[in-house]
């Protein structure tokens, strides 16, 4: 019988230059078409770019901060109940609530067209860090969701 999920906390190595977990796994999901090398490049100048325009914290706890202001708290799952569907809000799972933040950092660089991409993350990432930008909207409109329908909240269980 197969496994359900690999085992990739185990096996996932830390980056070259900052030596963290999380860098790694934003550049894997960052990644496409199995190209790492282009990823890597891609994380590293937007961080060289982070670090030309902030001088006092270094460019990783910006990328830090700005993934723990997207990361959400709630959210909301269908549960279907005497035939009806509710939106349940629900509190979210620190492996989700990372990925999810990572997943709506990356789909914000990837919508926005003109910029090479390594100027459009880093411009996400510092919009993101001052608590302002693509992310944090997609982040604030599942609170929203999930205040507006707390209601159904008796029937998480």
């Amino acid at each position: 019988m197969s496994k359900k999920f690999t085992a990739s906390k185990e096996t996932l190595k830390p980056d070259v230059r900052y030596n963290d977990i999380v860098v790694s796994k934003f550049i894997n999901c960052l990644m496409l078409q199995g190209k790492k090398s282009t990823a890597e490049r891609i994380f590293y100048n937007a961080m060289d770019i982070i670090g030309k325009k902030v001088k006092e914290p270094k460019p990783v706890e910006v990328f830090r901060t700005a993934l723990d202001n997207v990361k959400p708290e709630i959210e909301v799952r269908s549960k279907r109940v005497g035939g009806q569907t509710y939106q349940v809000p629900c509190p979210v799972s620190p492996k989700r609530r990372q990925s999810l933040g990572i997943k709506w950092i990356i789909g914000a660089t990837r919508s926005k067209k003109g910029k090479p991409i390594a100027e459009r993350l880093a411009t996400e990432l510092m919009n993101a860090f001052n608590k302002e930008g693509d992310s944090i909207t997609k982040r604030e409109n599942i609170h929203k969701m999930a205040e507006a329908n707390r209601l159904f909240a008796h029937f998480a269980w």
